[in-house]
């Protein structure tokens, strides 16, 4: 039996369109200067969503022994970790584990792009 593939630690991930900036760097007197944020909730659900997807696209759910995504949103600071017990003869655990992790991040990315279009 292969031990479950779980992601590597999840690498702090910080939105692209935020990315370098400071409280100090919105000018708070022009309104299109401050980021549009989406609610942490809308972050932590789009991300594990997209995870699971991963997941469930490759893996039937009854295939699937046991599968943890775990996902925070907090100070603009996006942490997703995988954890992933799949049967034996199926795909590369890790691999699709490390894939659900990047599909999150991109999903997020997807998200925070929408909201910066619609201010």
């Amino acid at each position: 039996m292969a031990a479950p593939a779980q992601a590597p630690p999840a690498a702090r991930w910080v939105p692209a369109a935020t990315e370098g900036m400071t409280a100090d760097d919105a000018d708070t007197d022009d309104p299109s200067s401050v980021e549009a944020e989406p609610p942490a909730e809308a972050v932590v659900e789009t991300a594990a969503e997209a995870a699971e997807g991963v997941i469930f696209a490759r893996y039937k759910q009854s295939a699937v022994r046991d599968l943890n995504v775990t996902v925070t949103f907090e100070d603009g600071v996006l942490d997703v970790d995988v954890y992933l017990n799949a049967p034996d003869e199926a795909e590369d655990a890790q691999a699709v584990a490390d894939e659900a992790v990047e599909a999150a991040e991109a999903a997020v990315d997807d998200l925070f792009d929408a909201a910066d279009d619609d201010r």
